[in-house]
């Protein structure tokens, strides 16, 4: 009889056997970590052959795993991008006014 592959029905929960992705947790902590020290995402996807939605979805589910001081560093750096746009969009605001200013007088 030919061998057939475990399809759902077969399996005893009733779902497929999860696919095992070709990076290990050891692995992908590392990428994570570079991104921490300053590599951009885009770098990453490039030196290692992964997409954007796969790197947010391992730091999202391994940013528990890594240490405190990781975990602050990379909390900055959100901060610090967004602190970034909202001056920009304070100066915008700021040039608009006085433009509006100088129209009315």
């Amino acid at each position: 009889m030919p061998e057939r592959s475990l399809d759902n029905a077969d399996h005893p929960d009733g779902k497929s056997p999860k696919r095992k992705g070709r990076f290990s947790d050891k692995q992908i902590l590392d990428i994570l970590n570079e991104h921490i020290s300053g590599v951009s995402v885009a770098e990453l996807r490039r030196r290692h052959g992964m997409s954007s939605t796969t790197f947010y979805k391992w730091r999202k589910k391994y940013q528990a795993q890594l240490p405190p001081a990781e975990r602050d560093r990379e909390r900055l750096r959100q901060l610090t991008e967004e602190n970034r746009r909202l001056k920009w969009l304070l100066a915008e605001a700021v040039l608009e006014n006085a433009r509006l200013k100088d129209k009315g007088s």
